[in-house]
């Protein structure tokens, strides 16, 4: 135990230390990296981010060693001035959380900086060119205490990452000055850092980087045509357009972007950039894959689910608001016909009110009058218009401005026509709109009830259906417009759905399969057919409003474990259930879907299966539902309990006795003999 104690000790001291003596060797070795005359801004970064107490007295210690060993006597002066001052004002606000931040300690460094900077600007030669250069140093001072505070204060919850990315840079920019035979291997490993950052993070962040690193490349450098900052920043944004792709491409393009920059210069001291950065894009390439892999994150806790009480009471709750809705919205149901007695009304006002005849037409004569509008009336919002001929000769011989008249009716004729049809149309949309809200509170009402229901205990131990499809095309069609789709819902009902588009192709492929597909989605989702049915309808009148098409719908949902089996039919051709030689039809009267959206329900027969049955459905094209004899024979008789043989059967024999003229399906579901207790 005191082992233990003493070993854990010695962990707490060492970690101090640590933070310290990195504080002290990265500022005397960032001191070396002079740019704009002799400034050290990364280095003053470094003190700023610092902190307070022990750790600022290292990186001071640290700045000072730099500057002995690696600065002039007139550079390390001001540098060491500015470094006393960001120690003295970080301590000063120790103890308080916000003025010792990493915006506030940023500021106040570049300020502080200026501060002492501003004294030798004006002892240079050229004051405004000197001042434009501190100005630049102190910008680069508070990006660097930005940058390099969270390297020294996890606790900010900042990400590291790009203090790494930053220090990194800034010790490659230090080591540029460094040839070999004219390569700088600072240079060449920086173009490796920006490839990277580009190829893991886009254009956007490699664009970013590239362009600072390069600009303070260039400052370091001191050349004035700032080649690096181009070519950095051009080859990073090439890069970055291969983000997480072919790292080979990446390669290629910033190296084709340096190239492209290095073709507009003719400084030849530019000339080494281009090995530089082909050897840097070769490292690049031997990288290792797993630096450019996303990192794993922990996925977070599942929220516990809610009870299945819990729930039903909030869908029933939502179910009975949206019936409020629509139980409101009905009180506006009414709609007040206009009387077309206003026609004349308003005729008269604009043609007879200025005629000498007017008091004796409305007034003495108003009778005779009323009675020979009123028989016209018919015949005018029949035609839409009013003609010379509506008018009874007693009239229209005494009327001095029929002309006039005939016209100012017309007129009011087409604005009443106008009218009706925006009350009718007003009228259609909100019965529409007041459905929907029936329509989605029952879908509500349904999913609550399916909330607590009791799915089957496991697939296995439910009997097994099988099942027989056959589709054919219309002759000269490549494409069937039928689509047959069988499935099983997690409630363990089986589901047979056959629809047919308007017309043949691929037109009607695409209406069907929608149809088929969106009804799927309900029924698989718990929504009770009737429900989803009525929906579905409701929504594919509106599509038909700008498609002009529509579909027929034919659903057969079927529970195994009762025998128990339900049609659902909008516009469907009759289906027909076999079991032995008796056949039995099965037909409805509803419209198709989406041929008009009137609320209607969908045809519903609920039957009995046994054990040995057949239900089979078929699309109008298979077979004449006046002329349909020939099928309930050909099932009466058939012996095999195949149904893909019975469906290919029964398109066969279709096809021989009937023209090509639709398209044609059939889906067909075969309960076996049950080998479990129904």
């Amino acid at each position: 135990m005191k082992q233990k104690r003493k070993t854990r000790r010695k962990e707490q001291t060492a970690a101090p230390l640590l933070s310290y003596g990195i504080r002290f060797f990265l500022t005397a070795a960032l001191a070396g990296n002079q740019i704009l005359g002799g400034v050290a801004p990364f280095a003053l970064g470094c003190v700023a981010a610092s902190g307070q107490g022990v750790g600022a007295l290292a990186a001071l210690c640290g700045a000072g060693l730099g500057a002995f060993f690696l600065m002039d006597f007139a550079d390390a002066l001001p540098f060491m001035a500015a470094c006393t001052l960001i120690v003295a004002a970080s301590t000063a606000f120790r103890g308080n959380r916000i003025l010792t931040g990493a915006r506030v300690m940023s500021v106040a460094g570049a300020l502080l900086f200026l501060s002492v900077g501003v004294i030798y600007v004006f002892d240079a030669g050229r004051p405004s060119e000197a001042l434009t250069m501190c100005a630049a140093a102190a910008g680069l001072v508070g990006a660097s205490t930005w940058f390099f505070w969270p390297l020294f204060h996890a606790e900010e919850g900042r990400n590291p990452a790009e203090g790494v990315l930053f220090l990194t840079a800034t010790l490659l920019l230090s080591a540029q000055g460094l040839n070999f035979a004219g390569i700088s291997p600072g240079r060449m490993l920086l173009s490796v850092l920006l490839a990277c950052t580009a190829f893991a993070h886009g254009s956007a962040t490699g664009t970013a980087v590239g362009l600072g690193i390069g600009l303070t490349a260039d400052l370091c450098a001191g050349n004035g045509n700032c080649v690096l900052t181009a070519a950095f920043g051009l080859g990073s944004l090439l890069c970055g357009r291969h983000a997480r792709g072919q790292r080979w491409r990446g390669a290629l393009s910033f190296l084709g972007g340096v190239c492209a920059i290095l073709l507009t210069t003719r400084d030849p001291a530019s000339n080494p950039l281009l090995v530089e950065c082909g050897t840097g894009m070769l490292l690049f390439l031997l990288l290792p894959d797993k630096l450019f892999q996303p990192r794993r994150r922990a996925l977070p806790k599942a929220p516990k689910p809610e009870s299945a009480k819990r729930l039903k009471e909030r869908l029933n709750r939502a179910a009975s608001a949206l019936r409020d809705l629509y139980d409101n919205c009905a009180l506006d149901t009414i709609v007040t016909e206009e009387n077309p007695a206003i026609i004349f009304d308003r005729a008269a006002e604009r043609a007879c009110r200025n005629c000498a005849r007017c008091e004796r037409c409305w007034q003495d004569e108003y009778g005779t009058t009323f009675q020979a509008l009123n028989n016209a009336t018919p015949a005018i919002l029949d035609r839409g218009r009013a003609l010379m001929g509506d008018f009874p000769q007693a009239f229209a011989g005494r009327c001095v401005r029929l002309r006039e008249f005939l016209a100012a009716v017309n007129a009011e004729v087409s604005a009443y026509l106008l009218r009706e049809r925006y009350r009718r149309q007003l009228d259609e949309t909100r019965k529409a709109a007041r459905r929907q809200y029936a329509q989605l509170s029952e879908l509500l009402s349904a999913t609550a009830a399916a909330a607590e229901e009791a799915l089957p205990a496991s697939q296995h131990e439910q009997p097994l259906c099988r099942f027989g499809t056959a589709l054919r095309p219309k002759r000269g069609e490549s494409v069937c417009g039928d689509t047959a789709l069988s499935f099983r819902t997690e409630n363990g009902l089986w589901c047979l759905l056959l629809a047919d588009g308007m017309g043949s192709g691929q037109e009607a492929k695409e209406e069907s399969s929608l149809t088929c597909r969106l009804l799927r989605q309900f029924l698989e989702a718990g929504i009770r057919p009737e429900s989803a049915l009525r929906t579905l309808n409701s929504a594919m009148a509106l599509r038909g409003e700008v498609t002009g098409s529509f579909t027929t719908m034919d659903l057969c949902m079927f529970n195994a474990l009762s025998g128990d089996a339900a049609f659902y039919k909008y516009g469907a051709a009759p289906s027909y259930l076999k079991k032995g030689s008796v056949v039995r039809r099965i037909t409805g009267i509803s419209l198709p879907v989406g041929l008009r959206d009137t609320g209607t329900e969908p045809d519903v027969t609920h039957v009995h299966l046994d054990p040995g049955s057949f239900a089979v459905m078929i699309s109008d094209g298979v077979a004449d539902p006046a002329q349909d004899q020939w099928l309930q024979s050909l099932l009466a008789g058939w012996d095999s309990d195949e149904p893909q043989e019975l469906a290919k059967a029964i398109m066969m024999e279709s096809i021989r006795r009937q023209s090509s003229l639709d398209d044609r399906g059939v889906q067909i579901l075969y309960w076996p003999a049950a080998k479990f207790p129904v």
